[in-house]
């Protein structure tokens, strides 16, 4: 029986754990920045033409030959599904954690099969993947008792549900989904929820990720590592590069809500990774007199702080501002 495990970034270490002989990482980043279209998507695991070779990414980049010897070199130009009818794979396994990203990704792999291969939903069986895998020792990952589930077309159509609600223009759709039964996915609600929660909020304009990074500045936590570090809580949902952007948007807007982060920050090229990363850690954080207000629920930080952030398939501007109501769980529109 030949078995293939598609899995996020996170759970890399299942290439070392021989649990199958193919493991394929997914490295899209959905919580922040713009979608990738449809088409780019597509052609990342489809197969990979020649005039792009070295320009595009594609999803064979991502497999290691020697801990996955089930594709050949010469075929790692194939399309994800070709790659696996060729080798007569018998089993797709699905290893995604509950973190946001990750749920994403697993909604937007199951949208795939589904549009390009439904019959594929017979050999599709999904983890339930209750534990980061980012810290799982592959030696550990070997032996452990992982929950598994077939996967039923009602399960693929929920996936391509949610994947479609999360692209829209407006966050309603994704709303919606938090009184929707979600069949197997069931990391998938909570996950949902978490990203809502990261739009502004109703009393202060914060997202929930800045609301924790501003909590942690005034408890003395003034050094961008502690906020960075995996496992800080607020470190969920976005990772440290993401978490830096935060961090900007907060500190350089007309009314800062911190001080003390590197100006150079402001005009570094966003590509300049190691002068980005020396400039946040030569900065010292602490709250604005503005920003100890937000955080008390005097003062409203986009009330004073214009935004232009991707949230899925939203653009949120100043204009056209959608907050999440964190008592009520409720979508609150421009």
């Amino acid at each position: 029986m030949k078995r293939v495990i598609l899995t996020s970034s996170s759970g890399v270490g299942l290439a070392h754990a021989d649990r199958a002989d193919m493991v394929i990482p997914f490295i899209y980043r959905f919580v922040s920045g713009p979608l990738p279209t449809p088409d780019h998507l597509d052609g990342y695991l489809g197969w990979r033409e020649s005039r792009t070779f070295y320009d595009e990414m594609h999803w064979s980049d991502c497999v290691r030959v020697r801990q996955s010897p089930l594709i050949r070199r010469q075929d790692r130009a194939g399309a994800l599904l070709w790659v696996c009818e060729a080798y007569g794979v018998d089993h797709i396994e699905l290893w995604f954690d509950p973190e946001p990203n990750s749920q994403l990704q697993l909604i937007w792999i199951l949208d795939y099969l589904l549009r390009f291969k439904p019959s594929l939903a017979e050999s599709l069986r999904l983890r339930r993947v209750d534990f980061d895998l980012r810290g799982a020792d592959p030696s550990e990952l070997r032996h452990r008792d992982v929950r598994q589930f077939d996967i039923a077309e009602s399960d693929v159509g929920i996936a391509s549900m949610a994947w479609e609600a999360y692209r829209a223009p407006t966050p309603e759709l994704c709303a919606g989904l938090l009184d929707r039964p979600l069949g197997k996915l069931s990391f998938l609600k909570p996950a949902m929820e978490d990203l809502l929660s990261e739009l502004p909020s109703t009393a202060t304009g914060l997202s929930a990720t800045e609301t924790r990074l501003l909590d942690l500045i005034a408890s003395g936590r003034n050094r961008t590592d502690e906020l960075f570090r995996p496992g800080t809580p607020g470190a969920r949902v976005f990772d440290p590069w993401e978490l830096g952007a935060l961090l900007e948007g907060l500190a350089f807007g007309p009314a800062p809500a911190i001080a003390g982060l590197d100006s150079n920050l402001a005009t570094l090229d966003p590509n300049d990774t190691r002068g980005r990363n020396a400039a946040f850690r030569r900065s010292r954080l602490s709250l604005t007199e503005f920003g100890r207000a937000v955080l008390a629920g005097r003062e409203d930080f986009r009330r004073h702080n214009p935004i232009r952030r991707w949230w899925g398939g939203t653009f949120l501007t100043s204009e056209r501002l959608w907050r999440w109501d964190r008592e009520r769980r409720s979508l609150v529109a421009p």
